[in-house]
């Protein structure tokens, strides 16, 4: 019942995610515009609102217009649902594995804005940092580490950009300053090696089958996240098992 409960949960808010990924970039209301089809504008009803049983009940269409849904719909919805098992099974039930719940939401959207519209919205970042201050001083109390955290690699990435004449986009720093002040200068450290590692062989992956061409501009968030979300969850294991490694 614990695991059934929290995996409806996540779906729930997999289901709003969805309208955050296509609403925030557009500058659109996402708390009181009520759900609506995108093609013939009918508002949704309730009972075709129900995650992933809802997407499956319609045949993946529209009621009104026939339109076809996006598959993006079901998969964000049990991809959440299914990381949020995950968490509160390797974490148990406590503070740390509802912010990690949260991160990797918000992680998500960003994820799915920077590969469709190549920005990184500042709302978003705004509401994960208030999030990541009121868990860092209620729950963590590692706040040294957190404001290292925030300049250590946000630092280092705006130096990037200044000598690469802005490659480096600005949301990306301002995530990994975000993501640091939550997790650490440790592990935002190790976030930025693994999002640095699955960039660069994507992208030679992408190059070679012809997807992406050499000098095209790729968004580095998606990857940012991955390297994130690994790293607050596994960092501090990584970490030992780097230093057993070497000493």
């Amino acid at each position: 019942m614990y695991y059934f409960i929290v995996f409806i949960y996540g779906i729930i808010i997999g289901s709003f995610l969805n309208v955050c990924i296509y609403r925030i970039p557009l500058k659109q209301d996402i708390v009181y515009t009520s759900s609506h089809c995108m093609n013939c504008g009918t508002k949704v009803k309730w009972y075709d609102l129900i995650p992933v049983i809802s997407y499956l009940a319609l045949g993946g269409k529209c009621r009104t217009c026939k339109t076809k849904l996006s598959k993006q719909y079901p998969l964000i919805e049990l991809l959440n649902g299914a990381a949020y098992l995950g968490i509160f099974h390797y974490l148990g039930l406590s503070y740390e594995a509802g912010m990690m719940c949260v991160l990797f939401s918000v992680l998500l959207v960003i994820t799915l804005i920077d590969i469709r519209y190549k920005i990184i919205p500042n709302s978003i970042l705004i509401f994960l940092m208030i999030i990541g201050i009121i868990y860092v001083v209620l729950v963590d109390q590692k706040f040294i580490s957190s404001i290292i955290g925030f300049f250590a690699v946000s630092l280092i990435l705006f130096l990037i950009a200044v000598i690469s004449n802005g490659q480096m986009g600005g949301g990306d720093i301002k995530l990994m300053a975000v993501c640091g002040f939550i997790i650490g200068w440790q592990k935002i450290l190790v976030a930025l090696l693994i999002g640095s590692v699955f960039g660069s062989i994507i992208g030679v992956i992408l190059i070679v089958l012809k997807i992406n061409k050499k000098k095209q501009q790729i968004p580095f968030g998606p990857y940012l996240s991955a390297g994130v979300f690994v790293a607050a969850l596994f960092g501090t294991e990584l970490i030992q098992w780097y230093l057993n490694l070497v000493f």
